[in-house]
């Protein structure tokens, strides 16, 4: 039975006053302009949230202030494709905006350019910005009359808007740009290994790259850190505050305000499993800078990782001691606090049985000590040290009397880190010092070991303060009076 044609005219109405608000919102909202021409798209919470630090990105750029944005990201979770449509939905409003676009790849610049293309010619695109268009021939390669369409470059009919795609070191000679956008600039650990690497992209980045800003211009940075002197790391140590860092790493490393400690970015597209199997399979360097966006120097010039023992089965432990190593503040960029529990073993080695890390303030650090010798003091540990400083002293003071009373004494820390280290390095090389064989923190004591320099320019040393602590008490001290097997 057909509809009578009241209804029918009610009905188109209906679905034209739909789609009528949903372009609308498309050219306001980035967010809804990806989910009206992408109406598939896996959603997760962390790409709304890209999308409002996108938005705000926008409306910087087009007031004027010249943004600096920085995202970073595990691979394969949509960054790459949320920046080009970006570029298309900033182009939209923008068509005299010049976009230059730049990867370690070619391959990565002409997909972005045909990925741009699609979007353009799209019917939705046309829908929400119809004054924004490419010349009339669909061909990706020649020239379509005055405007360009091909893998390298597209200009926007009617305007002096453009789109060029380059790879870093490329020339971009005679070109001027009012956005720049660089996606992964260094393309793996062995380049970004090599300081010539390193350098020759930086001289490019600032002398060709930067060089071609408009007054106004914007940069765009999204890429996976792989070490702490990359270009990224430099421009913001450059510009400070003036650059804005959105980082993500694929587990979460603390609680969040979208997800708990360890759960994952992007569960709809990556699961925990995933995850967890890449992090099997890679090594903890690789993991840390690809997927957690915690790059480190590899092989420190102190301690090599392959000097610890390992330990399966531990043998008889004559003594037992928690050495725990306290923050002075728990900001994002402030080291960790650390509790661990050391047994001397009749063989004469030290073993590290137990370990907690994290950034908490006074109260739960406090609650976290009683509960962690609460775990060890049935096992035979007898006391607890804490450097005497700053926070370890207030945590001192907390616990030693009522109603706790746990026998827990201040460290007196009167030389320097870096001789600290040196002196401890040798019972560390002679493997009189064992870690677990498998342990969930094992790999992050590891890096952090092995990324200590003399010079100090690690980022975190936070798990080898109690360590050095432990090997002074029971390997150097004891070796001192007599007692060292």
């Amino acid at each position: 039975m057909s509809l009578p044609s009241a209804v029918l005219t009610q009905t188109f109405s209906t679905i034209d006053l739909v789609e009528l608000k949903a372009v609308h919102e498309a050219r306001r909202s980035f967010w809804a302009f990806r989910q009206y021409i992408n109406p598939k798209m896996k959603k997760g919470w962390w790409q709304k949230e890209i999308s409002g630090h996108l938005q705000q990105f926008h409306v910087d750029l087009r007031e004027g202030k010249r943004p600096k944005l920085v995202i970073q990201a595990p691979p394969q979770h949509g960054k790459s494709e949320q920046v080009v449509e970006f570029i298309a939905w900033a182009s939209g409003h923008n068509p005299d905006m010049k976009t230059v676009y730049a990867s370690f790849s070619e391959r990565l610049g002409i997909r972005a350019n045909l990925k741009l293309q699609r979007l353009i010619t799209s019917e939705k695109y046309r829908k929400v910005f119809p004054d924004t268009r490419l010349g009339k021939s669909s061909t990706v390669v020649g020239i379509s009359g005055q405007y360009r369409q091909n893998q390298d470059q597209l200009e926007f009919a009617d305007h002096i808007g453009s789109f060029r795609n380059t790879t870093v070191l490329g020339s971009i000679n005679g070109e001027g740009l009012d956005l720049g956008v660089i996606d992964d600039p260094i393309k793996g650990r062995k380049e970004a290994g090599s300081a010539s690497v390193r350098n020759s992209t930086w001289d490019w980045f600032t002398d060709v790259f930067f060089s071609r800003f408009s007054d106004d211009a914007g940069l765009l940075f999204i890429l996976t850190r792989w070490h702490i002197d990359d270009p990224v790391g430099r421009f913001v140590e450059k510009f400070g505050d003036a650059v804005k860092v959105v980082s993500h790493a694929a587990l979460a490393l603390d609680d969040e305000t979208h997800r708990k400690r360890g759960e994952p970015l992007f569960p709809e597209h990556k699961s925990l499993e995933f995850l967890l199997e890449r992090k099997q399979a890679m090594s903890a360097a690789n993991w840390l800078s690809l997927y957690q966006q915690t790059p480190i120097v590899v092989g420190g010039d102190l301690i090599q990782g392959k000097w610890f023992g390992r330990w399966s089965v531990l043998p008889a432990i004559k003594r037992t001691m928690i050495f725990a190593d306290t923050a002075q503040k728990t900001a994002e960029h402030n080291d960790f606090s650390v509790l661990q529990c050391w047994g001397h073993g009749d063989d004469g080695r030290i073993y590290l049985l137990d370990q907690l890390r994290g950034k908490w303030e006074a109260p739960e650090l406090a609650r976290r000590m009683v509960a962690f010798w609460e775990k060890w003091q049935p096992e035979g540990c007898s006391k607890i040290m804490v450097e005497d400083k700053a926070s370890g002293t207030g945590l001192i003071q907390d616990l030693k009397g009522a109603p706790h009373r746990l026998p827990i004494f201040g460290i007196q820390r009167n030389i320097d880190k870096t001789t600290r280290v040196q002196d401890a390095v040798p019972h560390i090389e002679i493997g009189n010092v064992m870690i677990p064989a498998s342990a969930p923190w094992v790999s992050d004591f590891i890096i952090e070991c092995e990324a200590f320099t003399a010079d100090n320019t690690h980022q975190h040393d936070d798990q080898i303060d109690p360590m050095c602590d432990a090997i002074k008490e029971f390997l150097q001290t004891r070796k001192k009076q007599g007692f060292f097997n």
